[in-house]
């Protein structure tokens, strides 16, 4: 095994570590986890849900180079896949919830009442168009 190799290795191995860590400090910043444990009435599991998400990062760093394989079939790749969308939709509306995004849209568009609804219309546009991207015949 040539130095070189090696140093890419350990090169590439740095950047992923530095990439989630960024990931990390970016969802501490916005501060997903404690809002959702407040929206859930699960506070006293916060510490537990910041280590998952720890480990599942280096979990996720790890499957570059190390080839994983759990026989979960079909339907655990479906509730795996739902699990990932749901927290990236979690991502994205507390991303959106920080910036401020839905009041100031809302004090825009002069929406008095209503607006839960448009945010479950929002959720299932992104869940439509999902699965018509997943499931369409058409490569994009």
């Amino acid at each position: 095994m040539s130095a070189q190799l090696v140093l890419n290795g350990f090169v590439g191995l740095c950047s992923g570590f530095v990439v989630s860590g960024a990931v990390f400090a970016f969802i501490v910043a916005i501060g997903i986890v404690p809002r959702l444990a407040i929206r859930s009435g699960t506070q006293k599991y916060v510490r537990f849900y910041e280590n998952m998400i720890s480990v599942g990062g280096v979990f996720g760093a790890t499957t570059i180079f190390v080839d994983y394989s759990i026989p979960i079939g079909q339907v655990g790749g479906a509730v795996t896949g739902l699990a990932y969308g749901v927290f990236l939709g979690c991502l994205a509306v507390c991303l959106a919830e920080v910036l401020n995004v839905l009041p100031i849209m809302a004090r825009r568009a002069k929406l008095q009442k209503g607006i839960s609804v448009f945010i479950f219309s929002l959720a299932v546009g992104k869940a439509a168009g999902a699965l018509v991207y997943f499931f369409s015949p058409f490569n994009f």
